[in-house]
C-alpha cells in the first residue's frame, strides 16, 4: 500500500506525538494552511524539506535510472 505524503506526514506526527498546529507552528505557517496542503497532498520539494527538518526525519528523493541504477 502507497501511502500519499500527506498521509506519511500524519503517520510520523502520530508517531511523534504532535498536532498538525504544532508543526505548522515549526514551520512557520498557518495551521490552516497546512491543514489544507496535508489534505490535497499539495507539497512543492522545498516544503517537505522544511517538515522533514522539523520532524526530525531525513528526506530522500531521487529517480533511479532502470539501465544503469544511477540515481538522480
Amino acid at each position: 500500500m502507497n501511502l500519499t505524503m500527506g498521509e506519511k506526514i500524519r503517520v510520523i506526527l502520530k508517531r511523534r506525538g504532535m498536532t498538525v498546529a504544532q508543526l505548522a507552528d515549526l514551520t512557520n505557517q498557518t495551521r490552516q494552511n497546512l491543514s489544507n496542503k496535508l489534505t490535497r497532498d499539495n507539497f512543492q520539494e522545498q516544503d517537505i524539506k522544511v517538515i522533514a527538518e522539523a520532524l526530525n526525519c531525513d528526506y530522500e528523493a531521487y529517480l533511479v535510472m532502470k539501465d544503469t541504477g544511477e540515481k538522480v
